[in-house]
């Protein structure tokens, strides 16, 4: 159903609200409306869709599988809309439209125009007839240029041009005497005209994530302005007095910083001057010329496109991914050190390589391992030829590489690998990581050039376990391109494990074992080849590769001990902790860290978080899976894209964060009892064969479990409110009335979580100063839902008993951009009204002239 309000007033003429968010072309419904009378009557009425009709989803109202705003279908309006000229408020958002429609610079009458969430690429000249506008919202939309014609929306106080195409905003923008708010926040403008100076009645002027790199000094000296944003722009350099005024803000600018040069490859002359780009924390795509260009993304990375990679225009979109196991691969002895970048489009390939620098976390230990960028070409994994790159200050380590095309990228610590092409003629490979590790490749070895890779891993004392009387030499991986096995057998040279030497050692105790990459089988095959031992060393001969390891032990069966040894290899130590908020013990952070860096994380969490002791040390292997899952009394709400069954689903990787921060509850009225429960975390999907290390005593029917640690909610003292989340009925706070409906204190609750940090704006069009909302926000600082709550709340204190809070908060939201609490707030005023009128018909008070239907 279609509804449309037509509000009359005695002394004015007759004033129209409508909204049509999400419709369908309406020449079938609306020409009725047409030509209505001033002297009418009120009405309220609905038109219903015919039944051959079946009405569209309304946009804005339904979101896809990711959560986002689907769009209506909306793409013109019927030309005779325009004798509404006493239309005052016109909605359109969340449509389709690509031009305005031309009715609407006829409706004279107007003073909202909302067009947000459009596909609207321009506007016309026309729009500057709506004289009586005071509120316009073009956001999100594809503006790349505005209409002069705006200078004459004299009338104009509230204007929203934030995330659009904008590249400049014109000179006579500073005509719009009345302006107290605007709003050009996530465009693409690097300057801004003077003129911004002359309005005298700003309040507002909010421009984040832009390209600035210079603003006009005078916006320091306009009189009412409380605020002016300028976080996350190209600001190397601004006015003093712009730096010294306490309602700027410029955090995210590179301030005092001269502009980054990407150096030349090694072994290159510098690149050319290329156009550089700078994309603020919110964009997602850029634009490549054959002219090429120099792109910084907010994340860190850094792109090069040397002149001529591109023929075309080519848009390229980045994202920067959480590392999940099927965009990541890793060897058994991999480390992962970066999040996931994903370029598009894939697989297009360029006329020249681009260049590219990724940050990373630097690896547990230099030694024997090396840093590589990986990347998914076609459907394999490779790894790309990657150099290390240094900066002091500030201190970060890049990964550089050249790539043909793009895909998903990220930085992995292997170890070390060696490679050579084995011709005909035979050849030496030495490894770089053990330089006693040689491979010989005698001459007639292949009749066609081969590649051969060699990697070789350390084995740790720990790793031994309880065999004291075992060593063990480096494990040697040996690989190759071609499956076929070689012609004439291949020398490999091993080390012999420490503190053995050739003269002194028991052949009986020397052992050779085969090991199967795949399968993770071991095979002892020293009574299949012949060992030469020298002083220091161990040769043997072979016609394939494969992975070969060198033990010495008393033990007369070895390759159970080396699954577990190998096993071992491929752990990490790691520790479980839950820490509740002391601000709020609902709000719990749940970690998983390797043991090691336990104590300085919970130094540094102290002040804002208090719980349990960590669990005891645990093992996992890097990039495997697991879960948190509360018990007794506790629970957690299921609505997360990371909850499995009830339980809230990590990846471990050992070099980067691995936490969740969410709100636990209870069903229990914690005014008069506390909850006792506890947090217990479980293994998921691993390998079929789990080393017995790792897998610890049974707790309860989950043999996988791995720690319990325990969560208590505090009885709450009396007067104090519950949770965010709590879902109990609270008093209400009057604000409203019965007959038009009210809000309880639970209802502001549910809003309060739903605002995030929106709130500020919120506060500010409910008439909060600044200053006060500065100050809420650092007494709550590191509590953003504390900060929502106490607004709320203090505010709905301040307005209990007074007539239209409810509107002055409807109204905040709305011009917030919050329409979907605004949509919540208006079901639950209807639901209140549905049950004051009930009761009335209920004890015989209701005229017997008042339908039942009339609720509203």
């Amino acid at each position: 159903m279609l509804h449309l309000c037509l509000h009359h007033s005695y002394c004015l003429p007759l004033s129209l609200c409508l909204s049509l968010e999400g419709l369908l072309p309406l020449g079938l419904f609306l020409p009725v409306l047409v030509g209505i009378p001033p002297s009418c009557p009120s009405i309220s009425f609905g038109l219903t869709w015919p039944p051959m009709f079946c009405p569209p989803p309304s946009g804005g109202h339904h979101r896809d599988d990711q959560g986002s705003c689907l769009r209506g279908s909306l793409t013109s309006l019927p030309p005779y809309l325009s004798d509404l000229a006493h239309l005052v408020h016109l909605d359109l958002s969340f449509n389709s439209l690509r031009v305005l429609p031309a009715c609407i610079p006829q409706m004279t009458g107007l003073d909202a125009l909302l067009l947000s969430h459009n596909l609207l690429e321009r506007l016309p000249e026309a729009l500057g007839a709506l004289r009586a506008l005071t509120f316009l919202s073009v956001s999100s939309n594809c503006l790349k240029a505005l209409p002069l014609g705006m200078a004459r929306l004299t009338a104009l106080q509230r204007l929203d041009l934030s995330e659009n195409c904008l590249e400049a905003v014109p000179e006579e923008m500073g005509t719009l005497s009345s302006l107290t708010e605007l709003n050009l926040a996530s465009n693409r403008l690097q300057s801004l005209p003077d003129s911004l100076a002359n309005l005298q009645y700003l309040r507002l002027l909010l421009l984040p994530s832009n390209l600035l790199v210079s603003i006009p000094p005078g916006l320091a000296r306009l009189p009412l302005l409380t605020r002016l944003d300028l976080r996350d722009n190209r600001l190397r350099a601004v006015p003093r007095e712009i730096q010294e005024a306490s309602f700027v803000r410029l955090q995210g600018n590179p301030l005092g910083v001269p502009e980054p040069i990407p150096p030349a490859p090694p072994g290159e002359d510098p690149a050319p001057e290329v156009p550089r780009v700078l994309l603020a924390s919110d964009a997602d795509s850029f634009t490549v010329t054959s002219h090429g260009c120099s792109v910084a993304l907010a994340c860190g990375v850094r792109m090069l496109f040397p002149p001529g990679a591109t023929i075309a225009p080519t848009t390229v979109r980045y994202q920067q991914l959480p590392p999940e196991p099927h965009l990541v691969w890793l060897g058994p002895h991999d480390a992962l050190l970066s999040a996931v970048l994903e370029l598009q489009p894939h697989g297009t390939p360029f006329q020249q390589e681009v260049h590219l620098w990724l940050p990373f976390v630097p690896p547990r230990a230099w030694h024997g391992c090396q840093v590589v960028v990986r990347t998914l070409s076609g459907h394999t994994w490779k790894d790309l030829e990657t150099h290390l790159e240094k900066e002091e200050k500030p201190k970060r380590l890049w990964a550089s590489c050249r790539v043909p095309h793009f895909s998903w990228f990220l930085v992995v610590s292997r170890p070390v690998e060696d490679s050579c092409l084995v011709p005909r003629e035979g050849a030496l490979l030495c490894s770089s990581g053990d330089p006693g590790v040689k491979v010989i490749f005698p001459a007639g070895v292949t009749t066609e050039p081969r590649h051969v890779r060699i990697q070789v891993v350390t084995v740790s004392g720990w790793a031994l376990g309880e065999d004291n009387e075992a060593a063990v030499s480096p494990l040697l991986c040996l690989s190759q391109d071609n499956s076929h096995n070689f012609l004439r057998p291949v020398t490999i040279q091993l080390p012999l494990p420490p503190g053995i030497t050739g003269l002194s050692l028991d052949r009986t105790h020397l052992y050779l074992l085969h090991g199967d990459p795949q399968g993770l089988a071991w095979d002892d095959i020293t009574a299949q080849v012949a060992l030469e031992l020298t002083h220091l060393y161990a040769r043997f001969q072979v016609t394939h590769f494969s992975w070969y390891w060198l033990w010495y032990t008393t033990k007369s069966c070895v390759e159970g001990l080396a699954r577990k040894v190998y096993d071992r290899l491929r752990l990490y130590r790691v520790n479980f902790i839950a820490l509740q908020r002391r601000r709020d013990p609902e709000q719990v952070l749940l970690q998983c860290l390797p043991g090691k860096k336990v104590e300085p994380t919970l130094k540094r969490l102290k002040p804002r978080y208090r719980g349990p002791e960590p669990s005891d040390t645990v093992e996992l292997f890097e990039g495997e899976q697991f879960f948190a899952a509360f018990e007794r009394g506790i629970d957690i709400d299921a609505d997360r894209p990371d909850c499995v069954a009830g339980r809230i689903a990590f990846v471990f990787y050992s070099r980067l964060k691995n936490m969740k921060e969410i709100y636990v509850t209870s069903t229990v009225d914690r005014k008069t009892q506390a909850v006792k429960g506890q947090v217990s975390f479980y293994r998921g999907a691993v390998p079929e064969a789990v080393p017995e290390e790792a897998v610890r005593r049974r707790k309860g029917p989950d043999a996988l479990w791995l720690a319990t640690l325990p969560i208590k909610l505090p009885r709450l003292p009396q007067g104090e409110g519950q949770g965010p989340l709590d879902g109990l009925t609270l008093a209400s706070l009057n604000l409203g009335d019965p007959e038009s409906g009210f809000l309880t204190q639970s209802n502001l609750l549910t809003v309060a979580s739903r605002l995030g940090p929106d709130w500020q704006s919120v506060a500010l069009h409910l008439g909060l100063s600044y200053p006060e909302v500065q100050r809420i926000q650092y007494a709550y600082r590191d509590d953003l839902d504390g900060q929502v709550r106490h607004m709320l709340l203090s505010w709905a204190e301040r307005q209990a008993g007074r007539p239209g809070s409810i509107q002055q908060l409807l109204e905040a939201l709305e011009q917030s951009d919050r329409q979907d609490v605004v949509e919540e707030i208006q079901a639950i005023l209807e639901l209140g009204r549905n049950k004051y009128q009930a009761s009335i018909r209920r004890v015989g008070l209701a005229s017997e002239e008042d339908p039942p239907s009339a609720i509203a």
